[in-house]
């Protein structure tokens, strides 16, 4: 197995979820009227965040998982910790801020599983405090990364070390990196898999089908994956691209962590040796089961569960 250092946010998400007072619609206000008071039928304090959703991917895979954040110093911040310490992640690189622990209230419609999220980044606003020397004591094999707000500076420490010290990269952007495209295109050449979905890869590359897209984004690099929510997905390792639907067809429950399911899902197999097929087979194993369950985390997976064969084709 592999030792794997997950760079991005902690927070703590707080899920209100109600079945007739959340409509999905133009708003998920639709039957709410500001100024009062609406009963909710559960709430529920969960985890979340990418590097905490991706590190339980890797560490119940057996990899050993460590974790690179910003929390603050309140109840929210403990209880990240002590999910993390069940988990069995090392979370001693976890730095503590002025900032209150970035928090997520997420409301959520059982019926459909839409959901409208509210989020104070908090200590997950702020990434430049990390240090990129860190990674000397952590001896990673992988840095798996998701979003740091946007800082390209800190993005560009931390991939060029990695590029340096022989730790492979995995990196899933988010909305505030894409609006830096020609910055992002540059950092392209220390990652080793990039992935994005077909929305973030339109802002990348041009292109409208992901074919298009793909034949665009592997110029800049070797290994490439493009999703497209219920169309599935396209990937290449640099000799072979496959296109692949959904793992199954489930009712989804929550969507919440989907993203980071099918990315951490996807390196948590690659990285215990499994073929580039067989790992994007777990990974939307993986996302599958995570949206059939409350929260970021239930769902995931351990590696060890018996798998069905999915559609994949190659495309020559």
């Amino acid at each position: 197995m592999a030792r794997i250092c997950s760079l991005g946010s902690s927070l703590q998400d707080i899920y209100l979820v109600d079945h007739d007072d959340l409509v999905s619609s133009d708003s998920v206000y639709d039957r709410i009227t500001v100024g009062t008071k609406v009963d909710i039928d559960k709430i529920s304090y969960e985890v979340g965040g990418g590097a905490t959703n991706a590190a339980v991917t890797f560490v119940r895979h057996g990899h050993e998982s460590v974790i690179l954040s910003n929390v603050g110093r309140d109840i929210a911040a403990e209880a990240i910790r002590a999910c993390l310490d069940d988990e069995g992640i090392d979370s001693s690189y976890i730095e503590t801020v002025r900032e209150n622990t970035g928090c997520s209230v997420i409301l959520l419609d059982s019926k459909s599983g839409e959901r409208t999220i509210l989020t104070h980044r908090g200590a997950s606003a702020r990434f430049d405090n990390l240090s990129e020397k860190c990674l000397d004591n952590i001896s990673p094999d992988w840095l798996y990364v998701t979003s740091l707000r946007g800082d390209m500076t800190t993005l560009k420490r931390f991939f060029k070390y990695a590029k340096k010290n022989d730790i492979r990269v995995m990196f899933n952007p988010g909305k505030l990196e894409l609006e830096h495209k020609s910055d992002l295109t540059k950092l392209l050449e220390y990652v080793d898999v990039l992935l994005v979905n077909k929305r973030e890869a339109a802002q990348i590359v041009p292109g409208e089908t992901l074919e298009e897209l793909l034949s665009r984004l592997k110029n800049y690099l070797r290994t490439v994956i493009i999703t497209d929510g219920q169309m599935g997905a396209i990937a290449r390792d640099g000799s072979k691209t496959y296109r692949f639907g959904l793992y199954e067809d489930l009712k989804v429950k929550d969507t919440t962590g989907a993203g980071d399911a099918f990315g951490s899902g996807f390196l948590a197999h690659f990285a215990a040796g499994y073929s580039f097929k067989d790992s994007l087979v777990f990974a939307s194993a993986n996302s599958t089961s995570v949206v059939s369950k409350l929260g970021a985390k239930t769902g995931i997976l351990t590696g060890r569960e018996k798998l069905h064969q999915m559609v994949m084709q190659e495309i020559k």
